[in-house]
């Protein structure tokens, strides 16, 4: 699909209020009495004759269709207020069923001020009321991080299931490897045998992509002698056949989560996500150079600006200013 290709704004049958053999209003045609849905349909056409790209129209006529659900698309354009913006925006934050990222929030307010500047821009309405529309900061939460009792608690307790009578090694090297890689879950399920250095000094173990795409998030990361032994008694248990995890990545939540019980801790303190965080916040602490901890997670610099500012605010400081840029 090109990007001047006509979007039907709403999927299915037609919106109450309009007609399928209507032919569409110009923009000398609107009027503050025209209903929402019939307005919405010659912006979209707008936007698209501006020669906005897909996406971005898409997601412009996703917001709307939200707005037309909320407030009835047969309401007269000219009945909107600041007030009923500010309503739609609350109800979306804390009354719907979905939850509204700070990414998403910002482009739908973003939205709202496109359509309605426009609406008033063509003189369809005497106002703009997304002119004074509050702009809501919305915050992500930070990350979940272990704190040490809750590393140490975590490593002594698959450290056991290591030694125990019926010995499995799993555990052990799979939340080592946690702690010292940083590694996701997929990058973690996707290593091959071959991909662990463990006579190089220091060893190293390499991270992969089969997807050309994605080889610039491949690289080597430097390992302890200690994860090596581990890993070597986790072989000579589980023979392992092609992938070092003979598993599936369930199956290695499941083993997390075992492990986290075993602790006395949450059952699900121990994640992917929350390990590969305090991996991270223990390299920052340690004072790792920005760059080579950002190699490390096989991220972009555009990422890095946001995570090195997300490890600053979990160590207690502010953000390098030279690294947010």
């Amino acid at each position: 699909m090109n990007d001047s290709e006509q979007l039907p704004l709403f999927d299915g049958d037609s919106p109450p209020g309009s007609k399928r053999s209507r032919a569409r209003l110009t923009e000398d045609e609107l009027t503050p009495q025209t209903p929402l849905s019939l307005a919405l349909e010659v912006y979209i056409d707008a936007l698209q004759y501006s020669g906005k790209s897909y996406h971005t129209v898409r997601a412009f006529r996703s917001d709307l269709r939200l707005l037309a659900t909320w407030a009835k698309d047969d309401r007269p354009i000219g009945q909107f207020g600041t007030h009923d913006l500010n309503l739609f925006l609350h109800w979306m934050l804390n009354e719907r069923d979905k939850p509204c990222s700070p990414k998403t929030y910002a482009r739908r307010v973003t939205t709202l001020k496109h359509f309605f500047g426009y609406l008033h821009e063509i003189e369809a309405t005497p106002r703009d009321p997304s002119n004074a529309l509050i702009q809501r900061t919305v915050t992500s939460p930070l990350p979940e991080v272990l704190d040490e009792k809750e590393v140490e608690r975590g490593l002594d307790a698959a450290e056991a299931m290591r030694y125990a009578h019926k010995p499995d090694a799993r555990p052990y090297f799979l939340l080592k490897l946690l702690l010292e890689t940083g590694m996701k879950k997929g990058e973690c399920v996707s290593l091959f045998p071959q991909d662990v250095e463990e006579k190089s000094v220091p060893p190293r173990i390499w991270v992969r992509y089969a997807d050309p795409r994605m080889r610039y998030k491949e690289r080597k990361i430097v390992i302890t002698p200690e994860l090596i032994s581990a890993y070597n008694d986790y072989i000579i248990q589980r023979r392992p056949r092609a992938e070092i995890f003979d598993c599936t990545p369930r199956n290695l939540e499941y083993v997390l989560r075992d492990i986290s019980k075993a602790a006395g801790l949450e059952p699900t303190r121990l994640s992917f996500e929350t390990l590969r965080w305090t991996c991270a916040l223990a390299d920052y602490r340690d004072g790792m150079e920005p760059d080579k901890l950002r190699q490390k997670l096989g991220i972009s610099r555009v990422t890095w600006a946001k995570t090195s500012d997300k490890l600053a605010q979990l160590a207690g400081g502010e953000p390098d200013q030279d690294d947010a840029d």
